[in-house]
């Protein structure tokens, strides 16, 4: 089969067991490989329907320029598209995003302001308000809004939702996704409960962020919010993009313990994945610990994106050590082995 263009590859991402990981669990478990798409993210999926629908809309003319908040993987996507579609693309960028994210962004043509992270989203400083400004700035621009457009959600109950749905032929019981502008668990979570309404969405929140709260009791409360370094996940804002009436729970999960799992994940099934992959992971590791599955379970894990982008953060042994994550590094370094001839 040939492809008109890379754009073309988005979606239809693999459906994966896990075999290792989950050796002792209850109940099956399989990963949504989204490293699959060209851009190696879900966001791929949003980037494009959101383009595409602008496209159609006239909303995006020759020689427009796209502007995103984001924390790489979105900014990555958008930049691709733009890429192949002619358009130029500016990115306000976290300043928690990996130099590797920042480095590929670049690679991809994008103009790329790097804000620091631990502001809150009012700062002038923030992704959010400055990717605001440059967007009144700039002639012929258009704002993507990934927190704040339903467009987020609608790309996943029309793509990832389906086929999740095909892939376990309906027999699908939970759904594990990480929620940072909680299109991917929203807009998937909305297609499945209409499907099956059984069928449980658990979504996976940051310690430092104030989802969580926010779903068990309506508050936000801002005491919640504290610097954390998983990049992706968890908000210390509430996204428009999130529909929490479809998620049954969170699961909150640790810097350390989903920068361990992601490695492990990589080392035991042969998926070189990102953070996020590892929060996710780690909170079913969480639920199995507390008997949450049972034989009849059979689970869905989102891997929302790829290792490579995060080769100077938690597959960099010295960046783990200087986190203080592991306090012996034995049995989880890198094996070193290298020899120059």
């Amino acid at each position: 089969m040939t492809y008109q263009n890379i754009l073309e590859l988005i979606g239809n991402t693999p459906l994966i067991k896990l075999n290792k990981i989950v050796k002792g669990f209850t109940g099956k478990f399989y990963a949504k490989f989204e490293a699959n798409n060209p851009g190696h993210s879900s966001k791929d999926r949003i980037a494009l329907y959101i383009i595409e629908k602008a496209e159609k809309e006239g909303l995006i003319k020759p020689n427009s320029t796209i502007v995103e908040t984001t924390s790489g993987n979105t900014g990555f996507s958008l930049a691709m598209i733009a890429l192949v579609k002619g358009y130029k693309c500016i990115l306000a960028v976290s300043s928690k995003s990996s130099k590797d994210k920042i480095a590929m962004l670049r690679s991809m043509g994008a103009k790329v302001y790097v804000c620091p992270a631990n502001v809150t989203a009012e700062d002038q400083r923030s992704n959010y308000q400055v990717a605001q400004r440059l967007n009144k700035e700039t002639p012929n621009s258009i704002y993507i809004n990934q927190y704040f457009n339903d467009l987020n959600i609608e790309a996943h109950y029309k793509t990832t939702g389906p086929e999740i749905w095909n892939q376990t032929k309906g027999k699908i019981t939970h759904l594990i996704a990480c929620s940072g502008t909680g299109g991917t668990i929203s807009g998937i979570g909305r297609f499945l409960k209409e499907k099956n309404s059984k069928i449980k969405i658990i979504g996976v929140d940051a310690y430092g962020s104030v989802l969580k709260k926010f779903h068990e009791t309506g508050e936000f409360d801002p005491t919640e919010i504290y610097p954390y370094r998983i990049e992706g996940l968890g908000k210390n804002v509430i996204p428009g993009a999130t529909d929490f009436s479809v998620i049954d729970c969170f699961v909150k999960v640790t810097d350390e313990s989903s920068a361990i799992t992601a490695r492990n994940i990589t080392r035991l099934e042969g998926m070189f994945v990102g953070y996020t992959s590892g929060s996710a992971m780690q909170a079913v590791i969480q639920m199995n610990e507390k008997s949450f599955f049972t034989n009849k379970s059979l689970v869905v894990i989102i891997f929302p994106d790829h290792g490579s982008r995060y080769i100077s953060k938690i597959y960099n042994d010295n960046w783990m050590d200087d986190q203080g994550f592991i306090d012996d590094m034995s049995g989880y370094k890198m094996i070193e082995h290298i020899e120059y001839i």
